[in-house]
């Protein structure tokens, strides 16, 4: 990674570094009062290499040229088309999925933005950036990259299910945001098909490299790249908080067996006498508001992290090995989190699995999450630290 902006800073943590990044000198308080008001926010750093460590043009070249360049991962978008933005993939790529650079690099040519999805997947600065920010939002993050040719528009006017956080890493494009939400707060279960009209004052917004703009979900907004100048290279972090009733779908199927008023029997024949139905469903609406729901609910939310996001083990091929004098820590870059059990052990869950721990195990994991060296832990904590270095949970402080 070159020096500059994208590089961490001493005593830096992941979480600081990738926010540092992100939203430059607001606070994690003030980037979650932005969120929760719902308000674009264009934020100027003033540093026009700020992002050249996260992304650039050569990863992206050598990245077409691999084995690993295919749909849908790789895509392009044509404003300028009739109908559907989207390019045929048959115009860039073999039916089996495999890109034709040659064709790809044509359709580029001619004013195609190239779209790599979910990009963090192949590229390990981008994994890691993505990971910091989950470690302050507890929710997943992804990011997509869109390279643009000089005066073209990929995307025609749009809305997101979900907010996003564009940075800007090289050339420059003009955003047309309307502040309004034309269908409020949509989720990527919303379908799009060009029937909402924009809503709100219109501003304009010229993202020059090393900008961040924060946009919300359903915020209707189109970008187009300038037409003096170098391509426009931007990514785009997608964050992807659960909606209500995602989260209320999971916890549903976990309460079920737990909770008596869920599964009480709905009394079909008051169908006719909504009065009478809201009656009967009024308990187990209450269930879903009590402590046990909010504590499940709580579960669930750290679970889309250690179950369904890609694991970063803090280690290689050969595992490091804890020796006495050493200071070690849980390694920021797994999520995991620990659940208590009656017994007064707990189960440590992390993307690569579960384990049991004893209650004196449980007590050294806390004191982990600072950093301890061995003599610190007390008996017994090498072997200890051993395991959690073989399953990539713990690094050398």
């Amino acid at each position: 990674m070159p020096d500059g902006q994208a590089a961490r800073g001493t005593g830096e943590s992941l979480a600081e570094w990738a926010w540092r990044l992100a939203f430059g000198a607001l606070s994690a308080e003030e980037g979650f009062a932005l969120r929760e008001a719902r308000e674009t926010r264009h934020i100027r750093h003033g540093d026009p290499a700020r992002y050249a460590g996260l992304l650039s043009l050569p990863v992206i070249e050598a990245f077409l040229l691999s084995d690993a360049a295919r749909l849908p991962r790789v895509a392009m978008a044509d404003g300028a088309r009739q109908g559907s933005a989207a390019v045929p993939p048959e115009e860039f790529a073999r039916e089996d999925g495999r890109i034709l650079p040659a064709a790809l690099f044509a359709r580029f040519d001619a004013g195609a933005t190239l779209v790599l999805s979910q990009f963090h997947l192949h590229h390990p600065v981008l994994a890691r950036f993505c990971r910091g920010l989950e470690r302050v939002f507890l929710h997943p993050v992804q990011s997509n990259i869109y390279l643009t040719p000089p005066g073209a528009q990929g995307f025609r006017r749009h809305f997101d299910g979900h907010d996003v956080l564009v940075l800007q890493v090289s050339g420059e494009k003009r955003w047309r945001i309307w502040e309004g939400q034309p269908f409020p707060d949509p989720t990527p279960r919303t379908p799009w098909d060009n029937r909402f009209a924009p809503v709100g004052a219109e501003r304009e917004v010229l993202m020059r490299p090393g900008d961040a703009l924060y946009v919300p979900r359903g915020v209707m907004h189109e970008a187009m790249a300038q037409p003096d100048g170098e391509p426009s290279l931007h990514i785009t972090v997608g964050l992807l908080e659960p909606c209500v009733a995602a989260l209320l779908r999971r916890l549903l199927d976990r309460l079920e067996q737990e909770e008596p008023r869920l599964r009480a029997a709905v009394p079909t024949w008051r169908a006719t006498e909504p009065a009478r139905l809201a009656e009967a469903l009024a308990p187990a609406l209450a269930a879903l508001s009590g402590p046990q729901a909010a504590e499940h609910a709580a579960l669930l939310v750290l679970g889309l992290l250690t179950d369904e996001l890609p694991p970063l083990p803090a280690r290689g091929l050969i595992a490091p090995t804890p020796r006495p004098g050493e200071r070690w820590r849980l390694a920021e870059s797994e999520h995991h989190h620990a659940v208590p059990q009656p017994d007064g052990g707990s189960v440590l869950r992390w993307s690569g699995g579960v384990m049991a721990l004893s209650p004196a195990e449980g007590e050294m994991l806390a004191r982990l999450e600072e950093g301890a060296t061995a003599e610190e832990l007390g008996e017994g904590c090498l072997a200890f630290l051993a395991a959690l270095a073989a399953k990539g949970l713990i690094e050398r402080a």
